[in-house]
């Protein structure tokens, strides 16, 4: 019965994991309702946040000063202030960071716009208008979804060391213990997939919609260079635009 203690630890790893899930759940049940509206029309730092998160809405704001020349992107990866004035907040957040030298690596600055006041005001914005998922519910439900899936791959090495541990005749009982461990945490993943699945990172099943109906002859047409930045990411753009992105 040398194999005992490392079921006890599955059993253990397995229990307080899927606990944690269900709790994300109930915290995220808890959180206040939203009624969203799903006739509106998104603008673009909108739908980059719904599709792609912060960075998404600071590759976009970025790229547009570039194109309307307020901005310099250079292919090695520095972004340079052409003008100081910035039209909104966001263009603001961007001259802010880069800082009083007007030149700064594009690498070094993405992470401080993403967590500007603009940005944090504009997922504000989405999550009061019930087409974002808020932080609080996006970070407890998928630290639980990690942690299961942690249980999950611990349950399946314990049981194949436990295994090794007896002769092939008596693995069987191995086997049918370990099993409750490994179908505990396996069908709370698939209940989680389930019931998460409509929401990506960042949009709700309402903000998901808005992006998928995207008219062709709307104001943020599918085909638009910049629409397709903001809903599908900087791999949309030429290869020097992207090396600017990153820094490289």
């Amino acid at each position: 019965m040398i194999w005992v203690p490392l079921l006890l630890v599955a059993c253990v790893g397995a229990a307080v994991s899927c606990a944690r899930l269900c709790r994300a759940a109930v915290v995220e049940a808890s959180l206040p309702d939203t009624v969203a509206d799903g006739r509106r029309e998104l603008t673009l730092p909108e739908a980059a946040y719904l599709a792609g998160g912060p960075l998404r809405v600071t590759d976009l704001t970025l790229v547009l000063m570039h194109r309307h020349r307020r901005l310099l992107l250079a292919h090695t990866g520095w972004a340079t202030v052409v003008d100081p004035d910035g039209r909104d907040e966001l263009e603001r957040s961007v001259i802010q960071a880069i800082g009083p030298d007007g030149q700064s690596p594009t690498a070094a600055i993405r992470p401080v716009i993403a967590a500007a006041d603009a940005v944090r005001a504009l997922a504000d914005r989405l999550v009061a208008a019930g087409l974002a998922v808020p932080e609080a519910g996006r970070r407890s439900v998928s630290g639980g979804v990690r942690s299961v899936r942690l249980a999950l791959a611990l349950t399946v090495a314990l049981g194949a060391g436990a295994a090794a541990l007896v002769p092939g005749h008596e693995r069987m009982p191995v086997y049918a213990w370990f099993a409750l461990p490994l179908v505990l945490t396996a069908g709370c993943l698939v209940i989680a997939r389930a019931e998460v699945h409509p929401y990506n990172r960042w949009a709700s099943p309402t903000g998901l919609a808005l992006l998928a109906g995207l008219a062709p002859d709307g104001p943020l047409a599918p085909d638009d260079p910049l629409t397709a930045l903001a809903t599908r990411g900087p791999a949309t753009l030429d290869p020097q635009l992207r090396a600017a992105l990153r820094g490289h």
